[in-house]
């Protein structure tokens, strides 16, 4: 600790750099190591004889006391602990051998888009997350966000309990709360109930909100997550006039051109396993695919790319006209060429007779954070280089209401609640009160204009804390669903232990709005929704792999106008 001297020196020290006034330029704090009070603090901080052993115990006697003080320390541990019984299985499960792990067929959602895992199970313990090699959206491999879900499970910080305005209660009493201001908004259709979810692909769940709109045919449900793909969808919406999904096939690219989009750090492991593949070298093949990455900050697309072009955000539209037109889109201005630079026109001149040579064979794709105006010319170079149908393919959004942007979809709630129009608000995971932009905040202001609140989530975060209902979610490990993969393949979801905090999932939350057979597991929803759909014996809860338990959907190709 500083001495009484030290920090006296260190105070006159402050004193009489503070004490300069008018413009004294100095470059850092090391011109004042010569002043004789930094000296004087110095040699207090740090005396010269510090190393030595000045005090009379000697270094014999000093480990002895340190050898009885542990001594004594482990005592403590040789006290007899109480005696217990290890109980055995009374039936045990006939595919259930000690020490020996299951694995389970599920998958985990992002953004509407689920990777297929194999999720291994000690005695009855998810332990590993690992790719599910049977599913198209995985093929065995697994990013980040899927290795560290698993952590989530456990997680002590997890909403753990049920509560109406901060208090624990019981899903009896959030029912019977929530059933009796149901009926009361059935007068009217529900013209003043609202539901808010991020995007949605499950089948049984759009078919649950799709009941319910039904028989409240007023009421109104919004998706909104703050990472979505408005930008492409509203590209795709500008290049066919509907919106439309991109699914690109980069096993079968020899070229491609990424503007501004980081392949290898999206969740869809599929691309980053398909590039590789056609990445690989070998004797019977030796032409192996080629890169350029176009980008505005540095990714692993662009370290990994053979040409990359680093340009500033505000020249990307530019730059993607320029490359329009040299591909040959009709309409594609060309008024930009003049004010790039000698050598940025002759990359974008190679990189565009590269791509025209391999026509049919090449992609072009452009990053989610890019404007729509990128993605749609994207789309008609595309077209221009005859891979439509090849590489890209076009497949209809998966997502309900998906011709409205979830930026346009909040503002539209947000209008409802300025306007007193919305009575109940009905949050299914996210936390919308933090993640939503500022100019359609979803404040405590305008949270305190709605009478009734529920939200569903797997913490008890800013959007739980502005509720009057806060229900602790299932994760995805503990609960029954159902999800689609990128290019439609539908994975049933099954859990591998049962819920650890007597959590609820979407499914059992939005049951509780129906008419009738309101109170259901998410097991008997999902089973009840595929058997009507023609899988009398699916779902079933076994050690499986997706072979047996996806479903693709229709691909279809589409051209852009241009």
């Amino acid at each position: 600790m500083p001495s009484k001297d030290s920090k006296t020196n260190f105070a006159l020290l402050r004193d009489k750099i503070l004490q300069k006034s008018g413009k004294d330029y100095w470059r850092s704090v090391e011109e004042f190591a010569d002043a004789p009070e930094f000296e004087e603090f110095a040699r207090a901080e740090y005396p010269q004889q510090a190393e030595e052993w000045e005090d009379g115990l000697s270094r014999r006697n000093f480990i002895k006391v340190m050898g009885a003080s542990l001594a004594l320390a482990g005592l403590s541990g040789c006290v007899i602990q109480p005696a217990e019984k290890i109980v055995p299985y009374v039936s045990q499960p006939e595919e259930l051998v000690p020490g020996k792990p299951l694995f389970y067929a599920t998958a985990m959602t992002i953004r509407g888009e689920a990777t297929g895992l194999l999720a291994k199970s000690n005695e009855g313990r998810p332990t590993k997350i690992e790719g599910n090699p049977e599913h198209p959206q995985s093929l065995g491999a697994t990013d980040v966000l899927a290795q560290a879900s698993l952590l989530n499970m456990y997680d002590p910080d997890r909403s753990q309990e049920i509560t109406y305005r901060g208090n624990s209660t019981t899903w009896q009493n959030f029912m019977s709360q929530i059933r009796a201001g149901i009926d009361e908004n059935r007068v009217d259709g529900g013209a003043g109930v609202r539901f808010l979810t991020e995007t949605v692909t499950s089948p049984t769940l759009i078919a649950q909100m799709r009941q319910i709109l039904t028989e409240l045919p007023n009421a109104r449900w919004y998706q909104y997550e703050p990472v979505n793909c408005d930008n492409a969808t509203a590209g795709a919406k500008m290049s066919f006039g509907s919106p439309a999904k991109a699914i690109y096939k980069f096993d079968q690219a020899t070229r491609i051109l990424s503007l501004d989009k980081d392949i290898f750090s999206d969740f869809n492991v599929r691309y980053t396993k398909d590039f590789n593949k056609s990445r690989l070298y070998s004797e019977e093949k030796t032409d192996i695919n080629r890169l350029y990455a176009i980008e505005t900050t540095m990714t692993l697309t662009g370290a990994k790319a053979d040409h990359r072009l680093a340009v500033k955000p505000s020249q990307m539209p530019e730059i993607a006209k320029v490359i329009a037109s040299v591909l040959g889109v009709p309409g594609a201005p060309q008024d930009f060429i003049s004010s790039l630079t000698v050598e940025v026109r002759q990359w974008i001149d190679v990189m565009a007779r590269d791509l025209q040579a391999n026509r049919g064979k090449s992609i072009v794709v452009a990053g989610d954070n890019q404007p729509p105006m990128i993605h749609a010319l994207a789309n008609a170079m595309n077209a221009a280089l005859g891979n439509v149908g090849t590489t890209v393919t076009y497949v209809e959004p998966f997502q309900p209401f998906a011709d409205v942007l979830q930026i346009d979809q909040l503002r539209q709630l947000i209008t409802e609640i300025d306007g007193g129009a919305v009575k109940m608000l009905v949050i299914l995971g996210g936390n919308p009160v933090y993640n939503t932009p500022s100019d359609l905040k979803l404040n405590a202001e305008r949270m305190n204009k709605i009478p009734l609140r529920v939200h569903l989530g797997h913490y008890f975060d800013e959007t739980g804390e502005l509720c009057q209902w806060h229900i602790s979610e299932k994760h995805y490990l503990e609960m029954w669903s159902d999800t689609r993969a990128f290019d439609g393949t539908v994975s049933i979801v099954q859990p591998l232990i049962q819920p650890l905090y007597d959590g609820k999932s979407a499914h059992e939350v939005v049951q509780v709005f129906f008419r009738e057979n309101y109170d259901k597991k998410d097991f008997d929803i999902v089973k009840e929704y595929w058997q009507r759909q023609g899988f009398a014996g699916a779902p079933r809860a076994a050690a499986t792999t997706a072979n047996n338990q996806t479903r693709t959907g229709n691909q279809t190709t589409a051209t852009p106008n241009t």
